[in-house]
């Protein structure tokens, strides 16, 4: 697969998981948001940090870095949510998720010339989450597929679940008395 054949958007958003560098399209990002009162929801994978009231719609917020099998994150002064929109399936109206990350770091214009295709790591492990390396300033960014990360099977089934889990009245009072 030739990257530079694909359509591929060259503004990314670029953001830190654990000391390492990632970048989302940024058509994909909808908003960044400060971490927010979170509402935890039972039975819930561990990657699901819980749920919050985007402007009376529930949205699932995940640790994108537990998603990927990295260590949860350590909420500092610069821990954000992205809210992202994912296709969930081809044809179905997208889906808003918020990704929790160590921090936000800038829009960056990415040269198509500049962005690697995924090297090979190996027959077992799979890399269909990974859309390229850009390089920028010396160092690569990995390029993620959001959609590929949290639209996977079952995701949309935790979606379904979490909405009918929790009403946006339910963690509309619970942030209103956490404050």
């Amino acid at each position: 697969m030739d990257i530079q054949d694909e359509n591929i958007g060259s503004q990314y958003l670029s953001f830190t998981l654990r000391d390492e560098d990632f970048a989302v399209e940024i058509f994909k990002v909808r908003e960044v948001l400060d971490v927010a009162t979170l509402t935890r929801i039972p039975r819930m994978p561990e990657y699901l940090c819980g749920v919050i009231n985007l402007r009376g719609n529930v949205v699932p917020v995940v640790d994108l870095g537990l998603k990927l099998g990295m260590e949860p994150v350590v909420k500092t002064i610069n821990t954000c949510i992205m809210i992202m929109e994912i296709a969930v399936e081809i044809d179905a109206e997208p889906v808003l998720m918020g990704v929790l990350t160590d921090a936000v770091q800038a829009v960056l214009d990415l040269d198509p010339a500049n962005i690697e295709t995924v090297p090979s790591m190996g027959t077992n492990l799979n890399t269909d989450f990974i859309k390229g390396m850009g390089r920028h300033d010396d160092k690569f960014l990995i390029l993620l597929d959001i959609d590929k990360i949290l639209a996977s099977e079952g995701e949309a089934t935790l979606r379904d679940a979490t909405l009918g889990a929790v009403s946006p009245e339910i963690v509309a009072t619970e942030e209103h008395q956490a404050e």
